[in-house]
């Protein structure tokens, strides 16, 4: 049974929109009400345990403490969970067939006998393909030509049977071509198997590598693998081993132990296929270790040793490591450095020099051209520099905003660089281009299926000023017959965290909020990299609150601006972006009136003072440490969303996570719900949806993905009174 108790606008039904060129100074239009209605049954109110946190002199109740479960076993607990599912599931009740139209458009855009662009690697062609309804890729492979017969290196498919989750990580195939090596992970908690397929024979070795990270490397000899090892509690990638087929893993040698807690750990091979590569990196610190994969017992050495401060990453060609360092460069430079000389700035010699304006994101070295990936103005692009002359040239494109990015490129000896572009309007789109004469060839472009027409969509860039006179990007995308008038459903992304830059890529799961008229807008905010370093580094640490309050900033002005009706807000993030969520609803619950947060980082304070919770030490310098510093830790606790939850109404909120999430534990969003529940003023919609299997990334397959994504675009539309009966 449910009840109606709660009213917001909606455009009525068959009401012909203004015409594309209505000013954006044009008076809203009226818009009679729509009823939101939530179960007639209260929903679950978590018991409270007293529990007094210190710190700093400094006590905080927290009576959701209980709600952690390390083991995830806990009868009450699960009790809890399972009880949040079945209210969430009674209230979405009224959206069940809407969320199976959604499933159903989602599904009916994928072309489902796909593959991929092949690659020549050495003597074959690689490529993944997928098939009919099955739900995971297909890796094959033919030798010299796409003509002959193909071979199907690993189904995931067939891996996948019997498992509530499956999905394969890291492929990889040995320097003789006959051995294969993959990490698969059956928990949905990054914690990955390692093993082997012998390619001749299609029969899976004996030999399995537990506890891995999914980070993998081959040295030359078609023996040995380097890997990466988990702490088990921390979840850090902590140890490289080096394993020899035939061996137990258990008896594999540690070749490095990353002993400093906030780095991450990980191995690759060069492009060259000269060395096998240890790259460690902390938030502001980077360092790389390297060994000739040819004498792979021999010492991993530094390319350059760690110095505090220092970030950089190196690729090899010829006689030199290219190096792209931050050292006296903000936003990056490059220089190359001769083979054992490396550590020697005084042998480096420059590349590229840095640039205020301009962000080096990274490159790619081919034997007559270096190609390099820039941002500048939030919008990435692809510059080509003839090693000869240094001559240069940047690729162009037509469309205000896109994504353009290296594609697959192993081989040097080429003047043809494979590149990916989009764009909000354009699906993927796979070109060679010839770095010489500046030609382009497409080489496959992604169908969309069920009547999508590019044209009928329009993409544009908008500038927000913020309060403290900055200028956010915005992404914008709406149907070409949606009016920017004051009446559509706005819907706005954002993320702002770790540097990571949301690119304006297209999405076909997305058309299915565009065809309701949906406008949907994605802010650049700070905490990204979309203008530089310096627009990162103005969003993390003791200047966090900046990316929330140009996230709000912006939903401001695209309401001033006519792309949302100011009661028909929707605004979406997860993970970090979920924290931005929980900031920006405590900071302006007025301005929203239906929020996702995806599996949200929300207990920010009692997170970052437990070192035994997994990436806690690792993001020591991009959150504070609030244990070490009284100052971090008065910061943290005035934006930390769960400690900020105040008796106000919120917006209609729906809330997801996964049991078994390595990246943010699924009791953050657990307790914050529970603390909602019993302060908001508010008769709301406040859902908790638990899924019992999975982890941070949800589901693994390519169709079951849609379930959750569609049951969130369904909550919004309908409580933004956006379905038109399609």
């Amino acid at each position: 049974m449910l009840m109606v108790v709660a009213a917001i606008p909606l455009i009525a039904c068959g009401s012909a929109p203004p015409s594309e060129t209505s000013t954006r100074e044009s008076t809203p239009m009226s818009v009679p009400t729509h009823v939101v209605a939530v179960p007639a049954t209260p929903p679950p109110m978590a018991k409270q345990v007293p529990k007094t946190l210190t710190a700093h002199g400094h006590e905080r109740q927290d009576p959701w403490f209980w709600l952690r479960d390390d083991e995830r076993d806990a009868p009450d607990v699960l009790a809890y969970l399972e009880s949040e599912n079945a209210y969430t599931a009674k209230a979405l009740e009224p959206m069940q067939a809407l969320k199976g139209r959604l499933v159903e458009e989602m599904k009916g855009r994928i072309n489902k006998d796909d593959s991929s662009v092949p690659v020549l690697k050495d003597s074959y062609w690689y490529y993944t393909r997928f098939a009919g309804d099955a739900e995971h890729p297909i890796y094959c492979r033919r030798k010299g030509t796409m003509e002959a017969p193909e071979e199907v290196i690993l189904d995931v498919n067939e891996l996948a049977k019997g498992h509530d989750y499956y999905k394969v990580g890291a492929v990889s195939i040995a320097h003789g071509e006959q051995l294969l090596a993959f990490a698969e992970d059956t928990l949905s908690r990054r914690i990955y198997t390692i093993r082997f397929k012998d390619l001749k024979t299609g029969k899976i070795l004996d030999d399995t590598l537990e506890g891995a990270t999914g980070s993998i490397a081959w040295a030359s000899d078609d023996k040995t693998l380097f890997w990466v090892v988990r702490e088990p509690k921390t979840m850090r990638s902590r140890w490289v081993k080096r394993h020899t087929l035939g061996t137990k893993g258990t008896d594999d040698p540690i070749i490095h132990d990353e002993v400093d807690d906030s780095y991450y750990v990980s191995v690759s091979r060069t492009k060259s296929k000269k060395y096998v590569t240890i790259g460690l990196w902390s938030t502001l610190t980077s360092e790389v270790l390297a060994v000739d994969a040819f004498a792979p017992t021999g010492e991993f050495k530094p390319i350059v040793p760690r110095k505090d401060g220092h970030e950089y990453d190196v690729s090899h060609h010829g006689d030199y490591f290219y190096i792209r360092s931050n050292e006296g460069a903000t936003n990056f430079r490059v220089v190359r450095a001769p083979i054992g000389n490396t550590a020697d700035r005084g042998a480096w010699q420059e590349v590229l020099a840095h640039r205020e304006d301009v962000l080096l994101d990274s490159i790619e070295v081919f034997d007559k051209h270096l190609v390099v990936s820039e941002r500048k103005d939030a919008l990435r692009q692809l510059r080509v520099i003839r090693w000869s002359d240094k001559a240069e040239h940047y690729l162009t494109f037509d469309e205000p905003i896109y994504v353009a990015r290296f594609g697959a490129n192993p081989s040097f000896n080429t003047q043809s660089l494979r590149l990916s572009y989009s764009s909000p309007v354009t699906p993927d789109t796979v070109f060679s281009y010839d770095m010489e004469t500046r030609a382009f060839a497409k080489l496959k472009q992604d169908k969309v299926l069920g009547g999508f027409t590019a044209s009928d969509y329009v993409a544009e860039r908008r500038w927000a000023p913020t309060r403290d006179g900055k200028r956010v990007a915005l992404s914008i995308v709406r149907r070409r017959d949606t009016p920017v008038d004051g009446t559509a459903p706005l819907y706005q992304y954002g993320y702002g965290s770790y540097g990571h830059t949301i690119d304006p890529y297209f999405s076909a799961t997305r058309l299915s909020l565009l065809d309701r008229g949906f406008i949907i807008a994605t802010a650049h905010i700070r905490g990204s990299e979309a203008l530089g370093r310096p627009w990162y580094d103005d969003g993390k640490m003791m200047a966090k609150k900046n990316t929330f309050t140009d996230f709000v900033d912006a939903t401001r002005f695209l309401v001033k601006e006519g792309y949302g009706h100011p009661k028909r807000v929707a605004a979406a993030g997860g993970s970090a972006g979920g924290l931005l969520m929980g900031a920006v609803v405590n900071m302006a619950p007025e301005l929203y009136t239906a929020i996702h947060a995806s599996v949200p980082f929300v207990d920010v304070v009692s997170t970052m003072l437990d070192a035994t919770i997994p990436l806690t030490t690792n993001e020591y310098d991009e959150w504070g440490n609030p244990e070490a510093s009284a100052d971090a830790y008065h910061y943290m606790l005035s934006y930390s969303p769960y400690d900020n939850v105040v008796a106000t109404d919120y917006p209609h909120m729906y809330v997801d996570t996964g049991l078994h999430d390595s990246q943010v534990q699924y009791w953050e969003p657990a307790k914050w719900v529970a603390k909602l529940r019993s302060v908001k003023t508010d008769s709301n919609l406040l859902l908790l949806d638990v899924d019992m299997s999975t982890g941070h990334s949800g589901k693994a397959g390519r169709f079951e993905r849609f379930d959750k994504t569609a049951q969130a675009y369904a909550f919004l539309i309908y409580v933004l009174g956006a379905d038109n009966g399609k």
